[in-house]
């Protein structure tokens, strides 16, 4: 089951995306700003994050450097005159995987989550298969490291 981590500073918009998700199968947390989305970065992992990224007390551009995301808002990708910035386009560079404009709906929220973890997909097996090489090659090594110390305590004791 995917785990997804929606971080927004209005709870509605939270508990909606938390109650689709659910609906679909999807194991969701919710943090209602940047700094708590950090404190749940710390405390578990996430196949995908889904982030305002105008909320107090993180700027949203920040945010994209820190979470690997889905980029939402309801004002940096609405339909600005022609000398505003580029948003959409600078959410990219700095990371964001994909960016929705608010307010979206619920079947364009699932198709977009389903590119992206399908693109990550290749990502996921290969990092799995590299920590299980790291994993059985450093084994021997810490048998070796055991049975040295316990010649050492032979030769010592």
């Amino acid at each position: 089951m995917r785990r997804i981590l929606v971080v927004d500073d209005d709870p509605h918009i939270c508990l909606a995306i938390r109650a689709w998700l659910k609906r679909y199968g999807f194991r969701v947390a919710i943090a209602d700003g940047g700094t708590n989305g950090l404190v749940a970065l710390d405390n578990s992992t996430f196949d995908l994050m889904i982030v305002d990224i105008f909320m107090p007390n993180m700027r949203g551009f920040e945010s994209i450097r820190v979470f690997h995301m889905i980029a939402i808002s309801g004002y940096a990708f609405s339909g600005l005159e022609a000398s505003s910035p580029d948003f959409v386009r600078m959410a990219v560079r700095l990371g964001a995987t994909r960016c929705l404009r608010k307010p979206f709906r619920p079947t364009t929220l699932l198709g977009v989550i389903d590119e992206c973890l399908s693109e990550a997909e290749p990502h996921r097996r290969y990092v799995a298969t590299l920590t299980t090489v790291a994993n059985a090659l450093s084994e021997p090594q810490r048998k070796m490291k055991s049975s040295n110390e316990v010649r050492e305590e032979v030769l010592i004791g």
